[in-house]
């Protein structure tokens, strides 16, 4: 297999909408959107900054109110509501068709009242529908999501993975024809087939108010 560590181009999708996909150096200061080069110690990181996010920071005492009434579980409640169906994605520049191989990234949960999401995106399509691999410090989780004709919906929902915020964690896809494979910190938790192959560009995603670092994005393409 050949490992590439791949430079990332940055675009953004909101509700049904993906914006102009947006190339940047990745050795340039790069703030588009709320995707940003940060330095963690001596080390150069891409953050997702949702902090801003203003619906986030209005509707952040819903967070409160639902984790009073599902308690360890309301971050998934929170997932079904469409007010934080914001989705920020950044796009590699030079992967045009991923079909079969593995990418992973690590990652670490920084801070997120309502989100703390941290995916691979794949299958993305030029129509925008894409499907992403998530996991999430705030519900120990691992989620296999796709977004079809603007709309968002699980495929596979993994429970108990657990994934500390503000601790480094290993994300990885295995990806075969039809077939998918989730990996958290090395242990396989998700499996899945589509209906169709895998086919489409790639790249990392987020949510809503989600603070995440993310380093060692990497590409290896099945020989």
């Amino acid at each position: 297999m050949n490992m590439i560590k791949r430079t990332l181009g940055a675009a953004v999708a909101c509700g049904a909408l993906a914006a102009l996909l947006i190339y940047a150096n990745a050795a340039q200061p790069l703030k588009i959107d709320f995707w940003r080069i940060e330095a963690e110690g001596n080390n150069k990181v891409l953050a997702v900054d949702g902090r801003q996010w203003k619906e986030g920071q209005t509707s952040a005492g819903i967070a409160d109110k639902a984790r009073a009434l599902y308690g360890d579980r309301y971050a998934e409640f929170l997932d079904r509501v469409q007010a934080y169906a914001y989705f920020p994605y950044i796009v590699a520049k030079d992967v045009t068709d991923f079909r079969d191989g593995e990418i992973s990234v690590r990652f670490e949960g920084i801070s997120g009242r309502i989100d703390q999401g941290a995916g691979i995106l794949f299958n993305l399509k030029p129509n925008g529908d894409y499907l992403t691999i998530r996991a999430n410090p705030l519900e120990n989780n691992l989620v296999l999501w796709k977004f079809e004709k603007g709309k968002r919906s699980s495929v596979t929902w993994i429970r108990n993975t657990p994934t500390a915020t503000r601790q480094w964690h290993d994300l990885k896809v295995r990806i075969a024809g039809a077939k998918v494979a989730g990996y958290l910190d090395g242990k396989l938790y998700l499996e899945h087939v589509l209906p169709q192959p895998v086919s489409g560009r790639i790249g990392l995603w987020s949510k809503a108010d989600s603070h995440v670092y993310f380093d060692d994005f990497t590409v290896t393409p099945a020989d």
